[in-house]
């Protein structure tokens, strides 16, 4: 499923806009850090759904040297946006698949100061991610309680990450050691 399309579909559904109102929005709400969503593939989906029926340009707009085309949302956009958010609604919350779970299997082809240092970094990245996330859930405090258990949900995720690098951290220096057993495969 494309985050884009549903994204694109469910603004379009609330009135008609164009890309770059869209792209804005998509800045402002920081989806780029929780969703699948690139500022950059808007406009290409909004040209993929005109194409395919599921928007239609309603209007054109000059804004200086600029057109600006306005999309709407038609029935048929209607019918795909329920589809896709059925299918959205479905799955998990959060992805279990993880290139990380698959790089431990070969971690041991570093060597200790090299995993240190990449782990020591996913973990200051994890930090600053809870932090924004910790900024954001105050900066839209009072949104809703959907909201605010998303924000919830996500943070607690971010701690699980957060607590899962420690825990690697400690098994590597361990087998460093010599006093865990086993390579980790």
């Amino acid at each position: 499923m494309s985050a884009t399309r549903l994204l694109v579909l469910g603004l379009l559904n609330e009135g008609p806009r164009h890309g770059y109102e869209i792209n804005q929005l998509v800045a402002a709400g920081a989806l780029e850090r929780w969703t699948d969503v690139k500022a950059g593939s808007v406009y290409h989906a909004l040209t993929r759904l005109e194409a395919e029926g599921l928007a239609e340009t309603r209007a054109e707009e000059r804004t200086g040297d600029r057109l600006r085309r306005v999309y709407a949302i038609t029935e048929e956009g209607r019918r795909a946006l329920r589809v896709l958010l059925k299918k959205a609604l479905a799955g998990p919350p959060h992805s279990t698949r993880s290139d990380f779970a698959l790089a431990l299997c070969w971690h041991d082809l570093l060597n200790p100061a090299e995993a240190e240092e990449v782990l020591e970094a996913a973990a200051g990245a994890v930090e600053e991610q809870r932090a924004a996330f910790a900024a954001g859930r105050t900066a839209k405090a009072g949104l809703s309680p959907l909201a605010d258990a998303l924000f919830a949900n996500a943070e607690a995720h971010l701690a699980a990450d957060a607590e899962l690098l420690h825990e690697v951290k400690r098994y590597l220096t361990r087998t460093r050691s010599g006093t865990a057993a086993g390579s980790g495969r």
